[in-house]
C-alpha cells in the first residue's frame, strides 16, 4: 500500500522494490498502481497501421519504465512520469472509440508497486482508468513529498513554506480532479462484467472516497495556514474546521459499501477516522470561543462543554493516529504538523482554564439541556474538486478504418524477424 511517503535515494536498485523502511504519512493514498509489459503488438497486428502501432507500443513502454522505481524518486522523476502518462493516454484513447471496434482487443496489466498484485482485463477503457488513477496517485505522491521532509530525519517538526503548501493544495484538487472524472465519467463507460473484476481500490466507493479526502486535506491546509495569519478571524477559523470535519465525515460515508476488507481498505478506514477526530476537535475548539464571545451565562456552560469535548475527542484521535499506524502496512507517528502542531497544548490548556473561570455556572444552572453539548454549525462546502480536461484521441488515430490490412510478404517476413530480435 502506498501511504505516500518520503524515499530515500539510498534505497534504489534493479528490480521490483517494496519499501523496506517504515514511513511517515501526511497525505494518504491507498497504492500506486504501475502497468505491466503488455504485449500489444500481436492482437492489432493487421487492424491499425505500422505507426500507430510502434508509437502505442512505445508510449506505454516508456511509461512502464518510468514507473517502476517512482517510490525512490523526487519531484523531477513524478513530473517525468506525468507528461509520459498525458503523451501516452491520447493515443490509447482512441482504442476506445464505438467506431474502431477495438475496445476489447489487448489485455491490459497493472500490478500495486507495493505487493505485486496484478490485475489483467480486456478493456481499452480500463487501461484509460488505470492511468487517470495512477495520475491521481501521482499528485497525492506529490503533495506528500512536499510536506514530508526527505532528509531521513524522523519525528521532526515539518517546516513548509507557504507557498510550497498552496502547492500541495494543488495537487491534491487535481488529484481530486481526476478520481470526480473517473466516478463519474469513466465507470460508466466500462461494462459491468469487467467491473466485477476490478480490485478494491477501483471500486466507485473508494475512488469516490479518496477524492472528498483531498478536498478535506486541502482544508486542513488552508486552517493550518489561517491560524498563522493575524487577519483570520474566529469565524473563519471556525468555518474552515467545519468544513474539514464535513468533508472527512463525507469521505468515511462513502466507504460505507465498500469491500474495505483487504489492507488497503482498513488502512483507509482507519486513516479517516483519525483525521476526522482532530478535525472535529479543532471544530469544537473554534466553535467554543466563538461561543465565550457571548455575554450570557448560557454561551459560557455551551463553549466549556464544546472544550470538554475538544479535549476528550483529542484524547481519541491519539489512539486513532497509532491504530492506523500499526495497521498493515506499518507507518510512524507523524509528528503533529499544520493545524494540530499548536493544537495538542491549546485545547487542554484552554480547556482547563476557561473550566477554572466558569466551573461555578455548571453549579448555579442545574439545567441540563444548557450542559449538553451543542450541535457543530454546518457550512456550505466551499472546494470542488479541479476540473480534469479530458484529452482527444490522438490525431493518428484519423482516418484509421481498423479493417485487416494485406501486408505484403516482404513487410510481413520482416516483422517476424523483429519479432525473433525481441526474444
Amino acid at each position: 500500500m502506498g501511504c505516500g511517503a518520503s524515499i530515500p535515494n539510498k534505497l534504489g536498485g534493479k528490480g521490483r522494490k517494496r519499501r523496506s523502511v517504515i514511513q511517515e504519512v501526511a497525505v494518504f493514498l491507498p497504492t500506486i498502481r504501475v502497468p505491466v509489459a503488455t504485449d500489444i503488438v500481436h492482437p492489432l497486428r493487421g487492424l491499425v497501421s505500422k505507426e500507430l502501432l510502434d508509437r502505442l507500443a512505445t508510449l506505454r513502454s516508456n511509461v512502464v519504465l518510468l514507473a517502476e522505481d517512482i517510490y525512490h524518486g523526487d519531484m523531477a522523476a513524478v513530473s517525468e512520469l506525468e507528461r509520459a502518462l498525458e503523451e501516452y493516454l491520447p493515443v490509447v484513447l482512441g482504442l476506445t472509440a464505438k467506431e474502431s471496434s477495438l475496445e476489447a482487443s489487448v489485455q491490459f496489466s497493472w500490478r500495486t508497486l507495493d505487493d505485486d498484485q496484478e490485475c489483467c482485463l480486456t478493456s481499452a477503457w480500463y487501461e484509460v482508468l488505470s492511468v487517470i488513477h495512477m495520475m491521481a496517485m501521482l499528485a497525492l505522491f506529490e503533495a506528500n513529498l512536499k510536506l514530508i521532509p526527505r532528509n531521513g530525519q524522523y519525528g521532526i517538526e515539518k517546516k513548509v513554506a507557504e507557498d510550497s503548501k498552496k502547492d500541495v493544495v494543488d495537487s491534491l484538487l487535481r488529484a481530486s480532479g481526476c478520481l470526480d472524472y473517473s466516478v463519474h465519467r469513466l465507470l460508466v463507460q466500462i461494462p459491468v462484467q469487467i467491473k466485477k473484476s476490478f480490485p478494491s481500490y477501483l471500486q466507485e466507493g473508494m475512488l469516490e472516497a479518496i477524492s472528498i479526502q483531498a478536498l478535506a486535506q486541502c482544508v486542513e491546509i488552508q486552517l493550518g495556514l489561517a491560524s498563522e495569519c493575524d487577519k483570520a478571524t474566529l469565524s473563519v477559523k471556525r468555518r474552515l474546521a467545519c468544513e474539514q470535519v464535513s468533508y472527512f465525515s463525507q469521505a468515511h460515508y462513502c466507504l460505507s459499501g465498500c469491500d474495505t476488507s483487504d489492507s488497503y481498505g482498513k488502512k483507509l478506514l482507519l486513516f479517516l477516522k483519525w483525521k476526522c477526530m482532530d478535525a472535529k476537535a479543532v471544530a469544537y475548539y473554534y466553535h467554543a470561543l466563538v461561543l465565550d464571545k457571548g455575554g450570557e451565562p448560557s454561551n459560557h456552560i455551551s463553549a466549556v462543554c464544546c472544550l470538554s469535548a475538544a479535549d476528550d475527542l483529542l484524547a481519541e484521535s491519539k489512539r486513532a493516529c497509532l491504530s492506523f499506524c500499526l495497521a498493515n502496512p506499518i507507518t510512524r507517528v507523524p509528528p503533529p504538523w499544520g493545524i494540530m502542531k499548536n493544537m495538542h497544548k491549546k485545547i487542554p490548556d484552554v480547556a482547563y482554564k476557561k473550566f477554572q473561570i466558569y466551573g461555578h455556572l455548571f453549579e448555579q444552572d442545574k439545567n441540563s439541556a444548557l450542559q449538553s453539548l451543542p450541535d457543530l454549525p454546518e457550512f456550505p462546502l466551499s472546494l470542488r474538486p479541479e476540473g480534469y480536461e479530458f484529452p482527444c484521441a490522438d490525431s493518428i488515430w484519423e482516418n484509421v478504418d481498423c479493417q485487416p490490412q494485406i501486408q505484403s510478404l516482404k513487410e510481413h517476413l520482416k516483422d517476424e524477424d523483429e519479432e525473433a530480435e525481441t526474444k
